[in-house]
């Protein structure tokens, strides 16, 4: 039972002081939030379709590059947010700069010279055309 105390001195408080512990501000609030980028692929005979939200960023500040089945995305973002009180004196300030990357791999080769990209309110859209399989050609053996 003493070794358990001493893993989690939460266990040797009373009730009240456990529940104030609980819910008083911890440590993760003050980290900066993580940019995420979230994606949604659907695909069709003749292509894929990728919808990425990345929210406040410039159109300009996003790269895609198609290697064979290989899509990979990359947005680079300044994010600023202020909460102010009486008098604009600044009670929070948070601001994000960073950059975020997605790398994915679909189930057939990309026609790169025909891929669409269109940026419109955060959310980037991907015409991702399928490449034609190439023939099977029977070699004769000689």
């Amino acid at each position: 039972m003493s070794n358990l105390r001493l893993l989690d001195p939460v266990f040797g408080d009373n009730f009240e002081s456990a529940f104030r512990r609980f819910f008083s501000p911890t440590a993760f609030e003050s980290e900066m939030p993580q940019m995420k980028m979230r994606i949604d692929v659907t695909e069709n005979d003749k292509a894929y379709t990728v919808k990425a939200d990345i929210p406040g960023v410039k159109k300009e500040d996003i790269n895609v590059r198609v290697d064979g089945n290989v899509v990979q995305i990359d947005a680079h973002s300044r994010s600023e947010k202020e909460t102010r009180g009486n008098g604009d004196k600044v009670l929070r300030s948070e601001r994000y700069y960073g950059a975020i990357s997605r790398t994915f791999s679909l189930g057939q080769d990309i026609d790169d010279g025909k891929v669409q990209a269109k940026y419109v309110d955060g959310v980037l859209t991907l015409e991702l055309p399928k490449k034609a399989p190439a023939d099977a050609r029977k070699i004769t053996v000689q």
